[in-house]
């Protein structure tokens, strides 16, 4: 049975409530201005109807703003009979062909998604358990089957949602690598607000292992200011000063055949001479 297309007045299609997925206006969203001018709206959009009047987005929130850049006055679009719940799973799903979803708009949907499957209970597939901690591991591992990934990395972007939003803004940005945040996002809302603090002032971002050890003294009671700063001020390894020598500039002063190994060993070898050699001129100008 064919669905029938209705053609609806743009000012009736309402964006979905805490839709996690941003509408941002950029190049791709203009791509989509200059398709729909040139060809219209190929795809219709999903929507639902609201028990206040109109329609609510399910599938097509970019189609809609590119049509209002466009200035068109109506949208088609297929009208389905959902619920709350059922709705989020459609929005969630529908999204999964772009190409490229910002940390935080995976976090939220599969949250989103999540809660969603656990609500609409009573499935015989996923209550056969019956304990809470059962339930919930079945629907992650559900969530993970329809995105592509794995229960664990389900739950892992899922914890982003417990970062403070200027702290989940720079996961967006690739400030904080994906790792660090899953585990800061363990630490307390004021925890977190003295982190960004710190990281403000001395410019820095916590790598994995100083995510990590403010994680366990956050679980312990013992991340306070004073800690986090110690943590984020000391010198991680990739930012020592280092002097680095091409060996293509270096190498005709060795032996033909000398390893990068035998050559670094020669040279600490000669700094060490040099080294004695001005203490000895020193000792011998008093």
């Amino acid at each position: 049975m064919n669905e029938m297309v209705t053609t609806i007045p743009i000012d009736q299609l309402h964006p979905f409530p805490e839709n996690p997925y941003q509408v941002a206006d950029n190049n791709e969203l203009q791509a989509i201005v200059e398709s729909i001018r040139t060809h219209g709206v190929i795809s219709p959009l999903i929507v639902r109807p609201r028990e206040e009047g109109g329609y609510e987005i399910i599938s097509g929130h970019r189609r809609r703003a590119a049509c209002e850049k466009a200035g068109i006055a109506a949208i088609p679009a297929f009208i389905r009979k959902m619920d709350r719940n059922a709705a989020i799973i459609a929005l969630v799903d529908s999204n999964l062909h772009r190409e490229y979803v910002l940390p935080s708009e995976k976090a939220w949907a599969y949250k989103m998604k999540l809660d969603a499957i656990k609500r609409q209970g009573q499935r015989n597939d996923l209550t056969d358990s019956g304990t809470p901690d059962q339930l919930g591991q079945k629907s992650r591992e559900r969530v993970a089957v329809d995105v592509g990934t794995s229960a664990t990395q389900v739950q892992r972007y899922i914890r982003l949602t417990e970062l403070i939003p200027p702290l989940l803004e720079m996961v967006d940005s690739g400030k904080v690598a994906f790792n660090p945040a899953v585990e800061l996002s363990y630490l307390s809302e004021k925890e977190q607000e003295a982190l960004l603090e710190t990281m403000g002032s001395e410019d820095r971002t916590p790598s994995l292992s100083q995510a990590q050890r403010m994680k366990k003294l956050s679980a312990d009671g013992l991340l306070d200011m004073e800690a986090i700063f110690r943590i984020m001020t000391e010198e991680k390894p990739n930012q020592r000063e280092q002097i680095k020598l091409q060996k293509e500039s270096i190498k005709d002063y060795f032996p033909k055949g000398y390893t990068t190994q035998q050559m670094e060993k020669t040279i600490l070898k000669l700094l060490e001479e040099w080294r004695k050699k001005r203490e000895r001129s020193r000792e011998n100008s008093r």
